[in-house]
C-alpha cells in the first residue's frame, strides 16, 4: 500500500460499463517522511474520501480484492482514510491538525 493525498476528482462520461457509479480520485503520493511527491495517480474510491484527506491506496491484484471490484479494470483503489501516521517517536500526519 501507499500513502497519498487526495488532490481532486476525475470525471469521465465515457467509460467501461463496470465503472459506472465508481468515484475516481486524483491522488498525489506521499513519502515516509510525509513529503508530498511529484507523482500522481488515479484511484477508485471505496471509502468516501475527500479532497485534502490522506488515504491508503492498494494496487494491482490487491485492488481487485475489494468486494465489488473483482471484475472491474482497476489498478488502484483507496481503501482507507488516514487519521494519524506515527514513525518511531514522530507524528508525521494527523487529520485533526489539518482542519484547525
Amino acid at each position: 500500500m501507499q500513502v497519498a493525498k487526495v488532490r481532486g476528482t476525475v470525471v469521465s462520461t465515457q467509460k467501461d460499463p463496470s465503472l459506472r457509479g465508481v468515484k475516481l480520485l486524483l491522488l498525489q503520493l506521499v513519502d515516509e517522511d510525509g513529503n508530498i511527491l511529484p507523482q500522481y495517480e488515479v484511484a477508485a474510491d471505496t471509502v468516501g474520501a475527500g479532497v485534502d484527506e490522506w488515504v491508503l491506496v492498494s494496487r494491482g491484484s490487491a485492488a481487485r480484492q475489494v468486494i465489488g471490484n473483482e471484475q472491474r479494470p482497476l489498478d488502484a483503489v483507496v481503501v482507507a482514510i488516514i487519521d494519524t501516521i506515527h514513525v518511531e517517536d514522530r507524528l508525521i500526519y494527523s487529520k485533526k491538525d489539518q482542519y484547525r
